[in-house]
């Protein structure tokens, strides 16, 4: 088992009887999915990727890995929303949430241009000074406002630093194959350029070299990460929602949105999960949220939250659900001391593992939130590794993919995003005739 969906927290949420009213819309969002026909579908590269990844491209990335590790102490990875947030959930996922303060043989890892905080940037470029820096930019057009202005600065600070030949052997570029200004400029000035797919949308794209070149650069198994996801492809390749966890759980998510529950809350227990929340948050809110439809998706991480949201969860209104990821095993095992005096009351759990007791508590919330009025998903994941976290993300692609179908929303757009952009440049100022024009729009409103 590597990963295993768990049904019986839905008792009483969801009947048999919504199963069978379902399952017409999956069959329809299956064969739109499988046929190729439905919405977006020049955006399916991710379903055959861990089958048909370019090799020779991801050997150039193992291979510029092992450079990077021997030329660098911080390694920049700019880019923002799923130009960075598979590849830092993959990090922290396989490693650690505290992966820049362990001891290790590879290079500290931040990510920038997620952004435009000025203090953020200038408290990276104060951890930078006197450290050998290597970046990695990564935008299919170069021209996306917050990794271009990290970009700006962190090329400024490596030319300074090393002069143009030797800083050009430090940037690496995740860009367009053969367009863009900053493919032109990569091929102009010597970078080392690797591909972001042509039919793979952002938010997919942490198994393609987007996410392959920083998750290689933390040591960590890109092969075997790909693996996972190919394996994956494999045992969810069935059309029978009775075979296919993947198209299960798109299903009781729409079963449970036609009963009121509008908001997802994905939980782990796990502080190395949190940036695979966020990914998680970016998959389903930009691919569902769209013609005034959708599931809301949050995130919380317990233990930690039951003590500030759990309070909301268990009694507050009754329009959410929550998805668990129940760590079956841990890497690391600590027992619980026995203290002579007692005094915090808690030798009865003396000896016991803590992973042990992070188990029970998911299993006594996940009682006391059922009984409160709000169904749990349990997703039970094996353990966290490389291997694991590939099967993971084509989870949960596969299965946002098939949610949206049966949402009736094209799942590999994001239409909305594009507003506040056309905003914020004409409140700066850049030139044009439908920017004045919407500039002087926004200042009736300003």
């Amino acid at each position: 088992m590597t990963l295993k969906l768990n049904d019986k927290y839905l008792k009483g949420f969801v009947s048999e009887a919504d199963y069978n009213d379902i399952a017409p819309k999956l069959a329809e969002a299956h064969a739109l999915l499988s046929s190729r026909s439905g919405q977006g579908s020049d955006f399916l590269g991710w379903t055959e990727l861990p089958d048909n990844y370019d090799r020779v491209e991801v050997e150039r990335i193992i291979k510029a890995a092992e450079r990077i590790k021997k030329m660098c102490d911080v390694f920049i990875t700019i880019g923002i929303g799923g130009s960075y947030l598979g590849a830092r959930a993959a990090v922290e996922f396989c490693t650690s949430a505290r992966y820049n303060a362990l001891p290790k043989d590879t290079p500290d890892i931040y990510f920038s241009g997620n952004d435009i905080s000025a203090s953020s940037l200038a408290e990276l470029l104060k951890i930078c000074e006197g450290k050998d820096i290597c970046i990695n930019v990564i935008s299919k057009s170069g021209t996306t406002t917050e990794p271009a202005i990290a970009f700006r600065i962190f090329r400024k600070l490596l030319e300074e630093k090393y002069g143009k030949e030797e800083s050009a052997r430090r940037i690496f570029v995740t860009t367009d194959r053969a367009k863009g200004k900053l493919k032109e400029l990569s091929d102009k000035n010597g970078y080392e350029t690797f591909v972001v797919p042509d039919d793979v949308g952002g938010r997919f794209s942490v198994l393609t070299p987007v996410g392959l070149l920083p998750i290689a650069v933390a040591g960590i198994d890109i092969l075997d990460m790909l693996k996972g996801a190919s394996d994956a492809k494999a045992a969810y390749s069935s059309e029978k929602m009775s075979e296919n966890d993947a198209y299960k759980y798109a299903c009781i998510r729409n079963i449970l949105l036609s009963k009121g529950k509008s908001v997802e809350i994905l939980a782990t227990y796990e502080s190395s999960l949190a940036m695979t929340a966020e990914w998680w948050k970016q998959l389903y809110g930009e691919s569902e949220g769209k013609d005034n439809k959708g599931i809301y998706p949050s995130s919380v991480t317990f233990t930690t939250d039951l003590h500030s949201l759990g309070q909301f969860i268990q009694q507050g209104s009754r329009i959410m659900f929550e998805t668990v990821i129940d760590l079956v095993n841990a890497s690391d095992k600590t027992l619980i001391p026995d203290d002579p005096l007692n005094l915090d009351g808690l030798n009865f759990i003396s000896g016991k593992d803590i992973h042990y007791v992070n188990r029970t508590a998911f299993t006594a919330t996940a009682m006391a939130h059922t009984d409160g009025g709000v169904p749990n998903i349990v997703l039970e994941l094996e353990k966290r590794g490389a291997y694991e976290f590939g099967y993971l993300v084509y989870f949960f692609e596969l299965a946002c993919a098939i949610s949206g179908y049966i949402l009736g929303v094209n799942p590999f757009n994001q239409p909305g995003v594009e507003e506040y952009k056309k905003n914020m440049f004409a409140l700066l100022g850049k030139p044009g005739e439908d920017n004045e024009k919407r500039r002087a729009e926004l200042a009736k409103k300003l």
